[in-house]
């Protein structure tokens, strides 16, 4: 019998770490995106440091230590021992969203932060999970006497007055006050693995697209699609990406199945004409 040696391309590989969202694994995805940029990129390397990390967070602890003791323990050790903290003079750099930069340079944003804090808590077995909080990625941690919500960019627990101001301009911005006011609880449920995913994604996709890079936002639209197949608007955003690569042939395929099965399309208009305009320039 002949055997298949061929190496999966890196899209390849996390399409087999995001296929199931029973088996979804989040940490070496999200470490994942860094192949793009670094493709060099040793992830068992990474997973390795995480783990000599974690072994040496548990030597801290007594078996029967409490929550609020590991809780303690982990944000000691993560923020003042190994010095992570949010990277405030470069927010806006790509590396801020790949963990294995994040955990050499020890900088990142508060989601890519969010995700190292998360995998150590959950090997301290902490009921750990992230929250999309709007405008500041957080992370939630059950314990006995309640819930916490912990800022991953310093480890400071936030209270209920804290969050209602941080989240006063979004609601503004949004419309979202008086009558239509939500409650905080809903800004704080819990985000799945794939919606984490898709929120680092998004990120580098906003980096990418300011700056016109688009051979890396085509990257990151690839991505995308294999991580929310349902979701027309990326095929639609991978396209115009094509487009502006003067892939028409692409850019077709993926702006036509974006107006074939989106619904409620409402920039139709202007997606037909693109449609139309590269139609006319290809000859196809």
């Amino acid at each position: 019998m002949k055997l298949d040696l061929t190496v999966p391309s890196t899209l390849e590989y996390f399409a087999s770490l995001v296929h199931s969202d029973q088996e979804f694994a989040l940490f070496e995805a999200a470490l994942s995106l860094g192949q793009d940029e670094y493709p060099d990129l040793d992830l068992q390397s990474s997973m390795a440091e995480v783990d000599q990390l974690l072994a040496r967070l548990r030597r801290r602890l007594a078996d029967d230590a409490s929550a609020l003791q590991r809780v303690r323990v982990l944000n000691q050790f993560f923020f003042s021992d190994l010095g992570f903290a949010g990277n405030v003079n470069n927010y806006y750099d790509p590396d801020n969203s790949f963990v294995s930069q994040v955990l050499r340079t020890r900088r990142g944003i508060p989601i890519s932060l969010a995700v190292l804090w998360m995998e150590l808590a959950q090997g301290l077995k902490l009921d750990a999970q992230g929250v999309s909080f709007p405008g500041h990625f957080m992370v939630k941690v059950n314990l006995p006497m309640g819930q916490a919500v912990i800022d991953p960019m310093s480890g400071r627990s936030l209270g209920k007055e804290e969050l209602s101001e941080m989240l006063e301009p979004y609601r503004r911005r949004s419309g979202l006050v008086d009558d239509f006011e939500a409650p905080l609880g809903l800004y704080l449920q819990a985000a799945s693995p794939r919606e984490i995913l898709a929120r680092m994604l998004r990120n580098l996709k906003e980096i990418h697209r300011s700056q016109q890079d688009w051979p890396r936002l085509l990257a990151v639209q690839e991505r995308l699609v294999v991580l929310l197949p349902d979701s027309w608007s990326e095929y639609r955003d991978r396209g115009m990406v094509h487009a502006e690569m003067g892939h028409a042939r692409q850019a077709l395929i993926d702006l036509e199945l974006y107006l074939e099965h989106a619904s409620q399309v409402i920039d139709a208009d202007r997606v037909v004409d693109q449609v139309k305009a590269l139609r006319t320039q290809s000859g196809l």
